[in-house]
């Protein structure tokens, strides 16, 4: 993996392939994917990966708190083609989290609507009657590196924002170290977010053939 350049805050992102259609990158935890509002807010995965390939186009993203492998495109025809198949859910994604708690079972779903909570955005809320179809399943991968917690393997089958912190939470089971969703003591059992993007399988744009890539969570 080749490392891109590091900001002012010191967070290294690394590419862990490159082609002449798309670009994976591994994103560290507390780096934006893309711009934000302000000067501020410029550095991010995307602006590192297009210094090195100014035809890298953004795909999807990660939130800021979230670690691992993002793809970019390269050149708008194949931006589209690549949206299309994560709009078709044709895209396989896994993540890795640790949570509160010991969710009953082996494995599951979590089929809860989900839509923004306007008065406090970012934030999602779970609204039966409102709300967007979401599906994330989970499988217990074993015991997390805290007494009292597990860790997962998280796949959203549906992909909206936010998504895999509010079904978590949801459940009574929040990730730990999250901002947003999870209650004071869950959010301080970790310095960052335990939610890492770790595999992601996609039909190659040139080829169709399905290539994988990994990253194991840092945590």
């Amino acid at each position: 993996m080749a490392e891109l350049s590091s900001g002012t805050d010191g967070l290294a992102a690394r590419i862990v392939h490159a082609d002449a259609h798309l670009v994976v990158a591994d994103k560290p935890a507390g780096l934006l994917c893309v711009p934000g509002r302000g000067q501020d807010k410029q550095d991010c995965l995307s602006a590192r990966v297009q210094a090195h390939y100014p035809d890298a186009r953004v795909v999807h993203r990660l939130d800021m708190a979230t670690s691992g492998l993002c793809v970019f495109a390269r050149g708008t025809a194949v931006q589209r083609q690549l949206g299309m198949a994560f709009a078709a859910r044709d895209v396989d994604k896994r993540y890795v989290a640790v949570v509160a708690g010991e969710p009953p079972g082996d494995a599951g779903e979590i089929d809860l609507p989900l839509r923004v909570d306007w008065p406090n955005r970012p934030r999602q809320i779970v609204d039966a009657g409102h709300g967007r179809p979401s599906l994330t399943r989970w499988r217990r991968l074993g015991s997390g590196p805290l007494p009292g917690t597990t860790r997962l393997e998280l796949e959203p089958v549906t992909g909206r924002s936010h998504q895999l912190r509010v079904h978590l939470a949801a459940i009574g089971h929040p990730i730990l170290g999250d901002p947003l969703y999870a209650p004071g003591p869950v959010q301080a059992a970790a310095p960052r977010l335990l939610l890492h993007a770790c595999r992601l399988r996609l039909g190659h744009p040139a080829t169709a053939d399905r290539i994988e890539w990994s990253s194991p969570a840092p945590f």
